[in-house]
């Protein structure tokens, strides 16, 4: 169970950085959409079956192809040879901050001490409870997540709107 949660956690994060460092919009999403999966499956060791599940739906499923849709719209299809290379010193300085980093975060990981969780609250991950969270504590940012979205869409409508004239 504990490699299963490391390998998905590897999974997610380099997949996660792939999304960051592609080139084309597509293979982008094509990651983030490997992305999606590797959490979902972390979500399930959680035992959160209705958050992995939802995952999936809404953010494999609906918001990936909304993406997919606005990429389209975009006509991002340029090849990338007429993209530009990043210059030497960019990529040095890429490299030393991703080895930074991982210094960083193996020192952080290395104080860490992780506990096995023995027993699951009652009703975590179900639908009530979060509906629960949702439309009581949590009202105000998940209102303010869904007008960035569409404000994001609206924005990427103009842009790609006023591309085409």
């Amino acid at each position: 169970m504990e490699y299963l949660f490391y390998t998905l956690a590897a999974v997610a994060l380099i997949s996660g950085v792939l999304v960051v460092f592609q080139t084309h919009p597509l293979r982008s999403a094509l990651w983030l959409i490997v992305n999606f999966f590797a959490v979902a499956g972390l979500y399930l060791l959680a035992h959160a079956e209705f958050i992995a599940a939802i995952q999936i739906i809404v953010y494999a499923g609906a918001i990936m192809v909304l993406f997919l849709f606005v990429i389209m719209l975009l006509n991002l299809r340029q090849p990338e040879e007429e993209l530009a290379r990043p210059r030497l010193g960019l990529k040095i300085a890429g490299i030393t901050l991703a080895v930074f980093s991982a210094v960083l975060i193996g020192m952080g990981l290395a104080k860490v001490v992780i506990k096995p969780v023995t027993e699951v609250p009652v009703g975590l991950g179900n639908t009530e409870s979060v509906a629960r969270l949702l439309f009581t504590d949590y009202l105000l940012p998940f209102e303010v997540t869904s007008v960035l979205l569409l404000v994001a869409i609206v924005g990427s409508v103009v842009l790609a709107k006023a591309k085409l004239r």
